[in-house]
């Protein structure tokens, strides 16, 4: 059997995995979850635990999902989620430009971070109006850079910075205080109560890493004073609503990516449904294609569209967003809830909707994101892979404990696709 005979329906749960909350006693979000769909699919099939990107790294879900889909990147290779989001939504981007994956937050009189996402639910209408006064009156030093901000969806924006007289250098570290830049891979950082905006500074003694980095530091400095004047702001601050007091910037790129296409890599019709613009980044530079269905939490849609697809496609990756935003807010109970919501309405409509005698489903997640962490962890995920075909080992539940106990073991992120096509294909 080939690959182009298989079947098979990816779905990433985003931040799904977890550790035991108090709040749950002591239960994880998936343990707690009243999950009777998950369950019949895992009891059609076999577990294992996943360590997406690899041990003692927190991952960006950039890097996280392109290592589940099969590219592991050297360092050096890798050409920061900056580049990977300007190409998800369609900003003018070349080679020797810089782009840059941005928050919206909030600062308090003394500078201090008091919100690194200003809310979250940022309404699209403030978030352009700022990014556009921005635009247009920041004034660098170097009067032939220009800059692009463009919002996506609720306090994330894509910023593409461009020196027609020189290449703009991706080797700088990140204004945001919470992730680290690893030879530009973003990875979480530990972080304390008290955090500030950071200096931009260059990683390497070149002169474009210092000039970039300089560029950076006259775009943050600038964009304080443009938003602290901001008539947007005064209106959010009398609506009790979060100031956009700044952009804090992170994964810096200067690249366009090189790689093998998906469906090349695996010999196979491989598409997508992805909502956030790193996700669609990835889909493009992947040339997998995306189908339309819906927004972020239509689970019936998309799980009615992943279906339809196994008519013209051999694996379609699902990714839902859900659980990873309970697990940034802290809110475990939350997170169970969203897990029981995906099982009635993702999971059952799409148990209802394939032939599990022809159609495998593969679920897993890209990282955990902890609710005592309020951040991406280094933590195994689970992996189920199911299907009528699929021997049974014993297990019940898709859970972090029983993922441990698992036939499948223990595997690295960019393993994932591989070994699941290949358990399949072994017992078709």
């Amino acid at each position: 059997m080939s690959n182009s005979d298989i079947h098979m329906i990816y779905v990433l749960l985003d931040g799904v995995g977890d550790l035991p909350h108090p709040d749950l006693d002591g239960k994880t979000p998936l343990e707690a979850a009243n999950t009777p769909i998950l369950d019949k699919i895992a009891s059609n099939g076999a577990i294992g635990e996943v360590i997406s990107v690899g041990k003692g790294i927190a991952p960006e879900s950039d890097i996280a999902v392109f290592n589940m889909l099969g590219y592991k990147f050297n360092h050096a290779d890798y050409v920061g989620r900056g580049v990977i989001e300007a190409i998800g939504i369609g900003i003018d981007f070349k080679d020797g430009d810089l782009a840059l994956r941005g928050n919206f937050s909030t600062l308090n009189s003394e500078d201090i971070i008091t919100d690194r996402r200003a809310g979250r639910n940022i309404a699209i209408e403030d978030a352009k109006g700022v990014a556009k006064e921005i635009e247009e009156k920041v004034k660098f030093s170097n009067p032939d850079t220009t800059v692009v901000v463009s919002p996506t969806i609720g306090h994330r924006v894509t910023v593409r910075i461009r020196t027609n007289l020189q290449k703009l250098s991706s080797k700088i570290t990140n204004t945001d205080p919470a992730y680290s830049n690893i030879g530009g891979m973003g990875v979480a950082k530990a972080v304390g109560d008290v955090m500030k905006i950071e200096k931009c500074l260059p990683l390497e003694d070149i002169e474009n890493a210092k000039i970039t980095a300089n560029i950076v530091n006259e775009f943050s400095e600038q964009s304080i004073e443009i938003l602290r004047k901001s008539q947007i702001n005064k209106k959010r601050k009398e609506d009790n609503k979060k100031e956009l007091s700044c952009i804090l910037l992170r994964d810096a790129g200067n690249k366009f990516p090189d790689v093998i296409p998906i469906n090349k890599k695996y010999d196979m019709k491989f598409s997508c449904i992805v909502d956030m613009p790193v996700e669609l980044g990835i889909s493009d530079v992947l040339e997998m294609k995306a189908f339309e269905a819906g927004g972020l939490t239509d689970y019936e849609e998309k799980a009615k569209v992943a279906a339809k697809a196994m008519e013209t496609q051999n694996s379609i990756y699902v990714h839902l967003k859900g659980p990873d935003e309970f697990g940034h807010d802290g809110d475990a109970v939350g997170k169970m809830k969203n897990i029981e919501e995906i099982d009635q309405r993702f999971f059952k409509t799409l148990v209802d909707n394939i032939d599990s005698d022809k159609v495998a489903i593969v679920i897993s997640a890209d990282h955990s994101t902890p609710c005592i962490n309020k951040g991406h962890s280094d933590d195994p995920v689970p992996i189920l892979v199911s299907g009528n075909f699929i021997k049974n080992d014993g297990t019940t539940r898709m859970t972090e404990e029983q993922a441990k106990k698992g036939s499948i073991g223990l595997l690295q992120g960019a393993e994932v696709v591989s070994k699941s096509l290949e358990l399949i294909k072994s017992q078709k």
